[in-house]
């Protein structure tokens, strides 16, 4: 017995699949019907398609970092150390840089959330 929360058979899953390998293979909308086309993203998006935010690149303001460290990190691994943090990020695959970045921090500084390990950041300019 398959549980879960999937709405859609493996036919439709297909069905979608091979909807999507025009638009994948092209980089632009092959529908005729404009109605069809995906919504593009808005000005407040993330912008993931350039790589990851790392500190001390062109992208890494200080909201940008503190949405990749709240987004990687959650909660739950706060109020910790820089070394904590680190080890965190490494087991959730974060980009190498931003976890050196971090082991950089002074180690005797205790961080109680993803603002304030920001800010650290962006401070020290990644390292």
């Amino acid at each position: 017995m398959q549980r879960g929360s999937d709405r859609l058979s493996v036919h439709r899953d297909e069905e979608m699949k091979h909807e999507l390998q025009g638009l994948l293979r092209s980089g632009h909308p092959t529908r005729s019907e404009e109605w069809y086309d995906p919504e593009p993203s808005a000005e407040d998006d993330p912008q993931i398609w350039g790589g990851p935010v790392v500190p001390g690149s062109s992208r890494a303001s200080l909201a940008t970092v503190r949405l990749e460290l709240g987004r990687t990190l959650g909660r739950g691994a706060f109020p910790a150390n820089p070394g904590e943090l680190a080890r965190d990020l490494s087991r959730k695959n974060a980009a190498d840089q931003l976890v050196e970045a971090v082991r950089r921090l002074p180690h005797k500084d205790r961080y109680a959330n993803a603002q304030e390990l920001a800010e650290a950041l962006v401070g020290s300019g990644g390292g």
